[in-house]
């Protein structure tokens, strides 16, 4: 019997938790009753989350409750918080994944204290020098992995050669059937655009370019992120992180609009009866829960940043990502990946 996909879940970050990562879990175990190929290692405290599961009427044998009292509080800052984390149910969930009892972390707490408690614990990678932050971002043959999206605001050119290696090792262990076709983020498509360290990287990752590792396409511009050419999007986390608060912002305000044109008279509201199933195919590909779940790559193990005002539903998405993740082994791309571009 092959050993069973172990995801260390902290019930108890983010916005309306453990509500909400609890109603989460329960949208996983519906949608998965056929498997059984998996445990889900739920930290927090243990009579509130036995009072949930009995208020949600979840029963199953993929689950193991491990009690922690203390919680991460998104009000303090990284540093005071770090300081007064230990046994708190991030730092446990983490430390699960240390002990080699589960695979994969997922929290919706802090992002700057769970990236420092998940650097403190699990370590760097020896062959990698800055850990990245990676998301998944909808394009028009599919999807994209953007990297890094803010946990590096200052990058060299070794930054994002690493960061390209981890991005294209992260999207064939999810996209296992497509070549990763890397591409970075630059102010113009012309070689001779952008700064000298833009340069360099462009003409390391030309040389690493292969059908083993990544294609590189070259330079791509922020107006084509979303055109499907690439398929790994490679900056740093100052301008990544830029461009998503950007991208996210933009899709909130051409849905917020033309909700409202669509409902402003009665001639609209007839088209929006009309066009109710091409409206409801738009509104699906934009729907950003469908995307939660940002990657720390870099490290000897991954853990996964679910946005912390997002919903169960969101929340679901973020822990079916963690399952897809260790299905697709993405620690051994990440190897394979590395030692081919260190021959």
């Amino acid at each position: 019997m092959s050993k069973k996909i172990s995801i260390a879940i902290d019930a108890m970050g983010g916005d309306n938790s453990p509500d909400k990562t609890i109603k989460g879990i329960k949208l996983f175990l519906d949608k998965n009753k056929t498997h059984d190929d998996f445990i889900l290692n739920i930290f927090g405290k243990e009579s509130d989350i036995k009072s949930k599961f009995q208020k949600y009427k979840i029963k199953s044998n993929s689950i193991n409750i491990i009690n922690s009292n203390k919680v991460v509080s998104d009000a303090e800052t990284p540093m005071t918080a770090v300081k007064n984390s230990k046994n708190t149910s991030m730092w446990n969930c983490i430390q699960h994944q240390l002990d080699g009892k589960s695979d994969i972390s997922l929290s919706a707490g802090n992002t700057g204290v769970l990236l420092v408690i998940s650097r403190m614990i699990l370590k760097m990678m020896n062959e990698v020098s800055k850990p990245a932050l990676a998301g998944l971002w909808p394009n028009q043959n599919g999807m994209n992995i953007v990297l890094d999206l803010g946990a590096n605001i200052e990058c060299d050119d070794q930054n994002l050669v690493d960061f390209a290696e981890l991005g294209s090792a992260l999207f064939k262990s999810l996209f296992p059937d497509e070549k990763p076709k890397v591409s970075l983020l630059n102010i113009g498509s012309e070689e001779i655009k952008g700064t000298e360290m833009l340069k360099t990287t462009s003409k390391r990752l030309k040389a690493l370019s292969s059908d083993k590792n990544f294609i590189y396409n070259g330079y791509i511009e922020g107006n084509n992120i979303m055109s499907g050419d690439s398929n790994v999007i490679v900056t740093d986390g100052f301008t990544g992180n830029i461009a998503l608060k950007t991208a996210e912002g933009t899709v909130k305000f051409i849905t917020k609009n033309l909700k409202k044109s669509l409902t402003e008279n009665i001639f609209s509201k007839l088209s929006l009866v009309l066009s109710y199933f091409s409206l409801k195919r738009f509104k699906e590909k934009l729907d950003p829960r469908k995307y939660n779940g940002a990657i720390f790559l870099g490290l000897t193990g991954p853990v996964v940043k679910s946005h912390g005002g997002i919903d169960s539903i969101g929340f679901y998405y973020s822990i079916d990502l963690c399952y897809r993740i260790v299905k697709g082994n993405l620690m051994n791309e990440i190897r394979k990946n590395l030692n081919q571009s260190s021959d």
